[in-house]
């Protein structure tokens, strides 16, 4: 229909193939996790991740308007509307949640919704990959996804998204704006690795072979053990 004709230009110019679709989002992500409050010492720089975009495209095409199932590596926010909306508004209304959250206690009255809010300030989910699609056959016609990896919303910590403390506490030689850039690609297949490396040290093999990440690049800030990394292509 005519009304449908007229959108169709602005729900293409929003496909997240477009590299200004990605910049925007990875940079209103970086904005929003600078000013979060209270500040924090180990929030980490977004990046765009192919590989994350294709999962989200893949579930967002199959228009269920629902979470996925949960095996991913990534975690997902949803956002469903009746017309197109601009990403930054999309990841705005994510972000809005915020009224209802309380750093340290979370929720702030019963049934409020913070899950977007807390796993887009996650800090450790610096890859980002995000699309929409149309589903004709939808009351909500227009359905984004974004993934971020790794997933945030850990159980028993969602309360603390980061950790709170000056901007860049936690990384101040790899800080750029209050966000820090020492992700690393690494990560530890035991996750009691600050205990081994005080009783034990990096020299003892045993904590070689199960804290590589911990000894190789201490001042990383690094996903959780065995999490599995997505191969996100630069």
């Amino acid at each position: 229909d005519d009304h449908r004709l007229r959108l169709v230009p602005f729900y293409d110019a929003l496909a997240t193939k477009n590299v200004q679709q990605q910049t925007l989002i990875v940079n209103k992500h970086n904005a929003l996790r600078r000013q979060v409050k209270p500040t924090a010492r180990n929030m980490l720089r977004m990046e765009w991740c192919t590989a994350a975009q294709a999962t989200a495209k893949k579930w967002a095409d199959a228009c269920t308007l629902s979470h996925s199932p949960g095996t991913t590596v990534c975690g997902e926010n949803l956002y469903m509307s009746t017309a197109p909306t601009a990403w930054s508004d999309v990841i705005q209304a994510w972000y809005n949640e915020n009224k209802d959250f309380k750093y340290g206690s979370g929720p702030t009255r019963p049934g409020a919704m913070i899950g977007h809010y807390t796993q887009m300030l996650w800090y450790k989910s610096y890859q980002i990959g995000c699309a929409v699609a149309f589903c004709p056959q939808k009351k909500y016609k227009y359905y984004y996804v974004c993934h971020y990896c790794p997933a945030g919303n850990i159980v028993g910590l969602s309360n603390t998204p980061y950790k709170s403390g000056p901007p860049c506490g936690d990384c101040p030689n790899a800080c750029d704006n209050g966000l820090c850039t020492n992700s690393s690609k690494y990560t530890d297949i035991s996750s009691n690795c600050p205990d081994f490396k005080r009783k034990l040290s990096c020299y003892h093999n045993i904590v070689r072979q199960h804290c590589y990440a911990s000894c190789r690049f201490p001042t990383e800030i690094k996903p959780a053990a065995n999490f599995f990394n997505l191969q996100c292509l630069e």
